[in-house]
């Protein structure tokens, strides 16, 4: 049976949070929501996209990899769990090690929560409830083959962090030409992009 995953498409996000919505109706963490819904760069465009846990594979989950006690456990079809209650120390070594900065830590329960993926729905073949919920189908969920011939833009399961890349469950959509997401040359665009409009900002002033 093909493994089904989350597809995240920020092209089609209008940032109306309806994934934040649905997630707190979760089973396993009711009223909070466990995805965030950001501004891609908020000083230039309203531009938003979902973020939530990609349940990394390769390396297999650094989270779960750092947890001292093994707290965080991963299903069989490479759901990662957030964290069992009873073992769960607060040491917050898996809110550092994730690279996408997903897990949360709640204070006062002193324990790391995070999507698990809606396991007691996805693991009954439904869909999360943010994939549900969703009006534009920015976060979308099905396998890769009904991707391909439903959906338009690549599905990239492989996110590279300067000389480092993870390579994870779920899916980022980029433009066709992409074959990866590159977070280290994004950031490296954006920045030449703010020194190109200050200087054109300055030089402006000048004139």
């Amino acid at each position: 049976m093909a493994v089904k995953s989350i597809f995240m498409d920020p092209s089609r996000c209008i940032g109306c949070r309806a994934c934040e919505a649905a997630c707190r109706e979760c089973d396993t963490h009711k009223g909070e929501s466990m995805i965030m819904v950001d501004f891609i760069d908020r000083g230039m465009s309203v531009a938003t996209q979902p973020t939530l846990c990609m349940h990394c594979q390769d390396p297999v989950a650094p989270c779960a990899q750092v947890c001292p006690v093994m707290a965080i456990l991963i299903t069989p079809d490479g759901v990662v769990q957030q964290a069992e209650p009873s073992r769960c120390i607060g040491c917050r070594n898996c809110v550092y090690a994730c690279p996408f900065g997903v897990p949360k830590f709640d204070i006062e329960a002193r324990l790391m929560k995070k999507c698990n993926l809606c396991y007691d729905r996805t693991s009954q073949g439904l869909q999360p409830w943010c994939a549900q919920a969703c009006p534009t189908q920015a976060i979308w969920y099905g396998d890769y083959e009904e991707f391909v011939n439903q959906r338009e833009g690549r599905a990239v399961d492989v996110t590279v962090f300067g000389s480092q890349s993870v390579r994870t469950k779920n899916y980022h959509v980029v433009p066709e030409d992409e074959p990866r997401l590159d977070i280290t040359l994004l950031l490296l665009e954006a920045e030449n992009e703010v020194a190109a409009t200050s200087a054109a900002g300055e030089e402006a002033w000048v004139l």
